[in-house]
């Protein structure tokens, strides 16, 4: 209790929950949203309960259960599941690069916990992959938010959700969270342009049986965003060239260096 106190009274903490507090909202209404849905697709209130709690993946909670709605094979909800999480790959590569110095039981607790706005806000704030001791209490403030955002509505849900009538158009409010909660994660070229051809390539593939649009999709966003993330790290980075004589640049010398220059051209005048 001691480590926990001094943890939540560390003011980079507070600083991870408070950046968080804009999405916030967007992830409760998807959590109220799966939570609901995940009930009316025929899931008991315990298994739903359980799922919500342990896999705490809502973008694979969603894309599974149209799919056990409509009695689609285990394999298509199990390949499904794994496209859709498989930008955790690329999250966990990252966080390795700031929190492989921790225990492994707290690597573990990093890997549950993690999440794609949590990911976002943590890169703005720390895009260095050095790592600072304000690291650890920053990414569990903003995981603590997170994972309160999203349960506490979603369990909301599970055990509301034959109170609540479909007539409530909660499916349109769950589009609209999940769009808020998608316009926070675009800040690169490669994320817009993944964006945009998963959402042609689901437009284009819709009539395919199971929604195996969502897999190819999933498929055509990952391979988009891997091309353009090849293609920028091959381009040369453009490095002045530097003056092959004569003066070096103003911004090149030191501010000091420039006033003593000065001075001692002005003590040489005649």
């Amino acid at each position: 209790m001691t480590a926990l106190r001094a943890a939540v009274r560390d003011p980079f903490f507070r600083l991870g929950v408070s950046d968080m507090v804009g999405t916030g909202v967007g992830v409760g209404a998807w959590g109220l949203v799966t939570g609901i849905a995940m009930v009316k697709s025929g899931m008991s209130v315990p298994l739903a309960l359980a799922m919500s709690l342990l896999v705490y993946a809502g973008s694979a909670q969603l894309a599974v259960i149209p799919l056990l709605a409509t009695g689609a094979p285990l394999w298509v909800v199990w390949l499904t599941a794994s496209c859709v999480n498989l930008r955790f790959v690329i999250f966990s590569s990252m966080w390795r690069t700031y929190f492989q110095h921790l225990p492994l039981r707290q690597r573990l607790a990093v890997g549950y916990f993690s999440g794609d706005v949590i990911f976002v806000a943590f890169m703005k704030r720390y895009p260095h992959p050095v790592p600072e001791p304000s690291q650890v209490p920053y990414f569990w403030g903003a995981a603590s938010l997170n994972w309160l955002s999203w349960q506490l509505p979603s369990i909301a849900g599970i055990l509301l959700a034959n109170v609540v009538p479909l007539s409530w158009g909660l499916g349109f409010a769950g589009v609209l969270a999940l769009l808020g909660v998608l316009l926070s994660l675009l800040f690169d070229r490669a994320t817009w342009l993944a964006t945009g051809v998963a959402a042609t390539a689901a437009i284009a593939a819709f009539a395919l049986p199971l929604k195996l649009n969502i897999l190819v999709a999933i498929a055509a966003a990952v391979a988009a965003g891997l091309l353009v993330e090849a293609v920028d790290r091959r381009r040369p980075h453009a490095v002045p060239p530097a003056p092959l004589d004569g003066p070096a640049p103003a911004a090149a010398v030191p501010p000091a260096q420039a006033r003593e220059t000065v001075a001692l051209g002005e003590e040489g005048r005649p």
